[in-house]
């Protein structure tokens, strides 16, 4: 038996029955998420670490079955450090910042995805969905010991909602039965077929492309460097594409495209996926398949994030195609942007319409990926002769000419939401100072004397504000009742990366993050009133 069949086998959340299934009325719980898939588990340790309680059940008791998501990019990981599981995650992880594109079987470019130095966490890893659950199932139960207000429940399987003014009523079956429960808040985080979205007759906007693509992840001996390879019109894969990536364990994720008029069940068959891997990497080829599937590409969305006290997240609330590894990575930030507003609308700092502005950035987020999602499909299947056409000449010149390869999309891979005209943010008023640190944009991590900056910012136990000064005076007493509000001061020297990253052509700047790590407000100096203004404003209070 292999390490991954083990680990798809042993339930880590086993059912157990609860004192709740005998309560003589439904217990009440803050939060009840459904699904303990990235997405679920990520959401729940947020809010356990700020002192949220919070409920995760699933249907199922195990991780998923096969590789699924296996591309982490850097801001996923920046969050999931904050969460206490980024290090250990990487450390397992196949790290990568290269890629290279095919077309017939000679290179045309290749491109580096972080070439800055100074950052904590590479462009991206791999790791496969089922190593990536169980690090989170073992950071919950982590949490649980340490005394943190967050349970899983395996075997249990919502069947109903009811939602009134201030709680949705959840019907739930278990191998012992139904029973009831009150949740404050629900947030669906149970995928792409979502149940709950059903429930709420609730449903997407947007397409589905007339294309599929087989995954083949196969464990094998090979010597193919750690880096994303594309082929457009291989060989192989005559008029069709492929994509080859290395995962931890010897296990090598292999996509085919393979149209659109096919027969699933035929093009599942061991025997022509083998016919496939022989074509592409030679007779000889010695593997094992792990995992298979067939996939088809959509670019859609919900209406809305969030419906009265059900709050979507992840694939339940969004669906990208694969390429450009925006689904799962998208979903986690959906919990950064999330958790900490669920956190002060419960504590009372920050009024219930808070939860609007995380439609309005994650929707942004959505549409953001769709776009990309969608050109990357339009160029990887062209629509007709002429676009084909079109597309082999930019392959063609991207081998000789920089200026073509901007215009080559293999899948355009996942980068930081910047939430632009976020009504949560104030008008930049930072003469000159860099675009990257803008209002809205998440903070861009830098070495320091000790560490990295991004370690400092946010907040595992509380959702904190702060006010990051460089070479700027700030009073110590600075203090707003409900809100932790954190001074971090910095000399304009303190690291070479603070001009390029944070000054731009500013001499000093006073910076206002928020809970997530984005920056809700800059300035060339202090002034009380701005940034009692601005804290108001990113709480979605009056500004």
């Amino acid at each position: 038996m292999t390490a991954q069949t083990k680990i798809f086998e042993t339930p880590l959340y086993p059912y157990a029955r609860h004192p709740d299934q005998d309560a003589a009325t439904p217990a009440r719980h803050t939060a009840v998420v459904v699904g303990a898939g990235p997405v679920g588990l990520a959401l729940a340790i947020d809010l356990a670490q700020m002192g949220v309680e919070v409920l995760v059940i699933d249907d199922n008791d195990k991780v998923s079955f096969g590789s699924r998501a296996i591309c982490f990019a850097k801001r996923p990981l920046e969050i999931l450090d904050r969460l206490g599981c980024g290090v250990p995650m990487v450390d397992k992880g196949v790290v990568w910042n290269l890629g290279k594109v095919f077309f017939d079987d000679r290179q045309v470019y290749e491109f580096n995805l972080l070439p800055e130095k100074g950052h904590k966490f590479p462009a991206f890893i791999n790791l496969q969905q089922y190593y990536f659950e169980d690090y989170l199932v073992a950071r919950a139960r982590a949490l649980q010991a340490e005394g943190a207000p967050i349970s899983l429940r395996g075997k249990n399987k919502l069947t109903a909602i009811d939602q009134q003014s201030d709680h949705v009523m959840l019907d739930i079956d278990t191998p012992e039965g139904p029973y009831r429960l009150r949740a404050d808040w629900l947030i669906a985080c149970d995928g792409a077929g979502s149940p709950v979205r059903r429930m709420l007759g609730l449903d997407f906007v947007g397409e589905v492309f007339q294309d599929n693509f087989l995954i083949a992840d196969v464990v094998m001996e090979a010597d193919f460097p750690t880096e994303r390879w594309f082929w457009f019109d291989p060989p192989f894969n005559r008029g069709q594409s492929a994509l080859l990536h290395k995962q931890p364990d010897n296990v090598w994720r292999i996509d085919f495209q393979i149209g659109w008029d096919i027969d699933r069940e035929k093009e599942l068959d061991p025997a022509n996926i083998d016919k496939r891997l022989k074509a592409m990497l030679g007779e000889d080829i010695q593997y094992e398949l792990e995992w298979s599937s067939i996939y088809t590409f959509q670019c859609r969305r919900m209406e809305k994030f969030h419906e009265g006290r059900v709050i979507f997240a992840g694939d339940s609330a969004h669906q990208v195609s694969p390429f450009g590894a925006r689904g799962a990575n998208s979903g986690l930030q959906d919990t950064d942007n999330l958790a900490w507003k669920l956190k002060l609308i419960e504590d009372g700092t920050a009024p219930e319409s808070l939860l609007d502005s995380y439609d309005v950035e994650r929707i942004h987020g959505a549409k953001e990926n769709i776009l990309n999602s969608t050109r990357s499909t339009d160029f990887i299947t062209p629509k007709s002769e002429t676009s084909r056409i079109f597309r082999d000449a930019v392959l063609d010149l991207s081998e000789r000419h920089d200026f073509a390869r901007p215009f080559v999309n293999s899948g355009r891979l996942s980068v930081p939401c910047t939430y632009d005209g976020s009504p949560l943010n104030t008008p930049d008023a930072l003469p000159g100072g860099p675009a990257r640190a803008r209002p809205g944009a998440p903070c861009p991590d830098l070495p320091l004397a000790e560490g990295f900056l991004l370690e400092r910012l946010g907040g595992r136990s509380a959702p904190r504000f702060q006010l990051l000064a460089i070479g700027v005076e700030v009073p110590a007493d600075l203090t707003v009742p409900g809100i932790e509000i954190e001074v971090i001061a910095l000399a304009p020297d303190a690291s070479p990366a603070l001009k390029e990253r944070y000054l731009g052509e500013a001499p000093a700047a006073l910076y206002l993050i928020r809970p997530d790590q984005h920056v809700a407000a800059r300035w060339p100096g202090f002034d009380r009133m701005a940034v009692d203004a601005a804290l108001n404003r990113a709480l979605g209070k009056e500004a």
